[in-house]
């Protein structure tokens, strides 16, 4: 048996395995078409009856290589890209429903997925109920109806940093017949691997970490391949009964492993287009290239800053699951234990008010919407990526109003801590 390789060699190594005389880089194939001699071959490329390129929409070599890398990250069995996290999420878990389905999912998650799934999913037919990460599992039962078809969750929520105990949620899915989806963004394959506890599909925004540069937008899913669909046949008909609009393929039958990952790219990628350009997919490869040697500098800055802030009178609270006595730290250490990620929250005594005046008075430090790339930024949730949620919504997601997310960077830690010593000390002037 061939061993596998470690995830350092396939960051850098994997997706791309040039033959003799083929580019050593990644090469971006930025074009829509591909052409033909024969047009048989083109129809048995429309019916699914073999493999190969045809429009970028649906697949390009450029996102292949850098999906298939992105796949052996995280152990998977078949991966597709997404214009964006978002619509990853998106699609990630309409692919499994239609009018009349519902979703649980963890009240702890960002603010825009939060968005998705109760006030706009909801228009399309399919209601969603949230729940707390910390559920009981009869708390987690109750949220379940005879029409649910997902459970989704973060691994580490943005903002509220809260850990999912994901062998808990796995099989609270599984004993209702549904599949485990969980966002991997913060956390990321180097220090979380969600299929080997049980989750089932894995979702990216590849804008965050994987790109590392905040240069592109991107997002991915990845599936295990582990989920028995044709045990919950009368469940998931999508995937085990034929889909007319490709002469009547049955997907589990035909692409077994694959199943989900060939719907979502031949069904819905087909009708609602949110494909990544090959131009991004080509700077994330390159991002991905140097994810295990940034991440756990992400990590140790992240520590150091979350001691300082620990130490400081002037801040209330600080939330960081890799930092010591942290409400998350067990459950951090049983399923992160080579580090966390590198983004903190805190908040001020001043309060919400306090939090404008220190943001103000950074300069190192830059107020952005964006988080988790190379350069520290910082963010009020509630005023920012949050600002639709009302107080309780904000409470229930674990959202304090005087909630300050900083994103840690990889710069010297020193000239970090400075940075946020200056402008605590400015903030109680």
């Amino acid at each position: 048996m061939t061993k596998k390789r470690s995830l350092d060699t396939i960051c850098i190594q994997g997706g791309w395995e040039p033959k003799n005389g083929e580019p050593r880089q990644l090469p971006i194939c930025q074009s829509t078409t591909f052409k033909y001699t024969s047009s048989e071959q083109m129809g048995r490329l429309f019916d699914l009856e073999e493999n190969g390129y045809f429009y970028t929409r649906l697949a390009n070599p450029t996102n292949d290589a850098v999906a298939a890398k992105i796949c052996e990250l995280e152990g998977g069995a078949g991966a597709m890209l997404t214009s964006s996290g978002q619509a990853a999420n998106f699609y990630a878990v309409m692919n499994l429903c239609q009018a009349g389905d519902h979703v649980v999912s963890s009240a702890a998650i960002y603010g825009g997925t939060a968005n998705l799934f109760t006030v706009t999913i909801p228009k399309m037919g399919v209601e969603c109920t949230l729940v707390s990460p910390d559920a009981t599992k009869e708390e987690l039962a109750a949220a379940f109806r005879p029409n649910t078809k997902v459970l989704f969750a973060e691994t580490i929520a943005n903002p509220a940093l809260t850990v999912l105990d994901i062998e808990k949620f796995a099989r609270a899915a599984h004993d209702h017949g549904v599949p485990l989806i969980v966002d991997n963004t913060f956390a990321t394959p180097i220090n979380c691997r969600p299929f080997e506890w049980g989750a089932d599909i894995v979702t990216h925004s590849t804008t965050k970490y994987m790109d590392g540069h905040a240069m592109t937008i991107g997002g991915c899913i990845v599936d295990s391949g582990n989920f028995d669909w044709e045990a919950h046949h009368d469940k998931f008909k999508g995937l085990t009964e034929p889909d007319e609009s490709y002469h009547g393929v049955i997907y589990t039958q035909k692409f077994g492993k694959l199943a989900y990952i060939t719907k979502a790219t031949s069904q819905l990628m087909r009708d609602l287009g949110s494909i990544q350009s090959p131009q991004n997919a080509f700077l994330i490869n390159a991002g991905l290239e140097t994810l295990h040697l940034r991440v756990p500098r992400h990590c140790e800055n992240a520590c150091k800053v979350a001691s300082f802030l620990k130490s400081r009178e002037d801040v209330a609270w600080v939330s960081y699951p890799g930092l010591e006595g942290d409400k998350y730290y067990q459950l951090a250490k049983k399923y992160m234990p080579t580090g966390t990620c590198g983004v903190i929250s805190f908040g001020l005594r001043s309060g919400r008010e306090g939090a404008a005046r220190f943001m103000d008075r950074l300069r190192l430090c830059s107020i952005e919407t964006h988080v988790a790339d190379s350069r520290t930024a910082v963010l009020h949730p509630a005023s920012h990526t949050h600002r639709q949620l009302t107080n309780e919504q904000l409470t229930e997601a674990g959202v304090d109003p005087s909630m300050i997310r900083l994103s840690v960077g990889i710069e010297a830690a020193d000239d970090i801590i400075e940075d946020i010593r200056q402008a605590l000390e400015h903030t109680a002037d």
